[in-house]
């Protein structure tokens, strides 16, 4: 089209050139004209004027352009755009306007590099470099306002402040008692090491020897081993003269708990002073100065013990070992004098103190195998009734198990053909304790139908050709 009053040409979009076709005659135009009107005069059954209406325009073309402008970065370059009157003009190129794509686009803006962050991953707000990276000690700058000469001579430790009493006792009373478990004396060195005992050290031999009397022989004798090994690495020998010197003074105390306390530390005394942690002159230095009876004990105790070692004795194996840590002959051998001890005095509850403190609940078995078969070989019913009331009772209190029990009986079982060489009742005798046993609760039915019997042969009269029948 031209325009006649400027002389210029006007270019229609392509959509009124498909417009043209659908034209309609003016008859029908003038006769529509009238229905359109009051179709834009009327929005939602409401009349409106022409100002409202133009308003109502206006906001439909903004709200045109906030959709295309929305729209425009996801078509990346292709979109829609609104012509100076508002009309929707497709297939233009528009560039993605978006603030926010350019903010927090951290690829370079030349078009240069891979896509990688800045700076490696080392810049950025909050952060001290890159992960991994060590800074390298600087220089002190004596220049520096700030500078202080005194500040390059500094030695920086770490300092671990000293136990108190209380926490003394809360802290190394677990781990002597946990030492008593496992026996292992440098653990404890290396926990005491880390502690910072200060004037609690000599505190250390002391504690460890009262919770020994309340306990058992074997762990009195770990903690004699344990004073041995910590002198020296940890401990020194003043330490240990000034920690035996308090137990000395709080014997009247640890009478109440335990009243062979004088005796205990006593021996306690002379196992170090053979162990060279306390000097030979130790016990001496007491002579003439010691007003309390206790101490007076104690003392005589570790002299008289001291002069028995002068002699053959061996105080390191005062203690005794205590569990599986005995040879097997000796266990055997003790096992077999509690028995006769037990026959000759009768006292089972003597009998059982005794079995407890072995320390050897794994091998109870062989203390019933010891006691059957020293009935098998007695000559006598009372052998046989007094073993009898000594297992009902260990039974009955749980010292043996039933497992225990079991494992000693099928001992003599598997065993009695042999027991039969030197004793020829043993199979009667075997079978009369064993019914007994189960009359009195010891054993179950199992172990008892368990129980051998001898084959019994008879020989027919000489008419039958000497023919065996069993």
């Amino acid at each position: 089209l031209r325009d006649v009053e400027y002389g210029t040409d006007i270019i229609l979009p392509h959509f009124i050139h498909d417009l043209s076709d659908s034209l309609v005659s003016e008859e029908e135009d003038n006769a529509g004209s009238v229905v359109n009107k009051n179709i834009k005069n009327e929005i939602n059954g409401n009349w409106l004027s022409s100002a409202s209406n133009s308003i109502h325009e206006a906001r439909l073309k903004a709200k045109a352009k906030r959709r295309l402008r929305k729209n425009s970065s996801r078509d990346s370059g292709r979109g829609d755009s609104l012509s100076d009157n508002g009309d929707v003009v497709r297939g233009t190129s528009v560039a993605p306007t978006s603030p926010k794509s350019k903010l927090l686009d951290r690829k370079s803006r030349l078009g240069k590099g891979r896509g990688l962050p800045k700076k490696g991953g080392a810049g950025g707000k909050g952060v001290w470099g890159r992960s991994g990276e060590v800074y390298e000690q600087q220089a002190v700058d004596q220049k520096d306002p700030n500078y202080d000469e005194a500040q390059e001579n500094c030695v920086y430790e770490t300092v671990v402040p000293p136990l108190d009493e209380r926490d003394f006792e809360n802290t190394v009373i677990p781990i002597v008692q946990e030492y008593f478990e496992h026996g292992d004396t440098n653990e404890v060195a290396e926990l005491l090491a880390e502690l910072n005992l200060g004037p609690m050290r000599s505190e250390v031999p002391s504690l460890a020897v009262s919770l020994a009397l309340e306990a058992k022989a074997s762990h009195r004798e770990l903690t004699s081993r344990l004073l041995a090994d910590l002198c020296g690495p940890v401990l020194s020998c003043s330490d240990m003269e000034n920690s035996f010197d308090k137990l000395l003074l709080e014997l009247p105390d640890l009478v109440l708990d335990t009243p062979g306390a004088p005796q205990l530390v006593g021996q306690f005394i002379a196992r170090a002073v053979s162990d060279h942690i306390l000097s030979k002159s130790y016990i001496e230095a007491y002579k003439g100065r010691v007003g309390c009876q206790y101490t007076r004990v104690s003392l005589d105790r570790a002299t008289v013990l001291l002069k028995m070692s002068m002699e053959g004795l061996r105080i390191d194996s005062k203690w005794g070992t205590g569990g599986g840590q005995r040879p097997v002959t000796q266990l055997i051998k003790e096992m077999n004098l509690l028995l006769k001890e037990y026959i000759l005095s009768g006292d089972s509850k003597e009998a059982e103190r005794c079995l407890r403190d072995l320390e050897v609940p794994h091998f109870y078995h062989e203390f019933v195998y010891e006691a059957i078969v020293m009935v098998l070989e007695s000559k006598g019913e009372k052998t046989l009734k007094m073993v009898l009331q000594l297992l009902e009772l260990l039974s009955v209190s749980s010292v043996i198990t039933l497992d225990q029990m079991r494992r000693g009986y099928e001992r003599v079982y598997m065993e009695i053909s042999e027991i039969n060489i030197d004793v020829p009742r043993a199979y009667f005798i075997l079978e009369q304790f064993v019914d007994q046993s189960f009359s009195m609760g010891i054993i179950d039915v199992k172990i008892r139908d368990l129980c051998p019997c001898r084959g019994r042969k008879r020989f027919v009269s000489e008419g039958d050709g000497g023919v065996v029948k069993v």
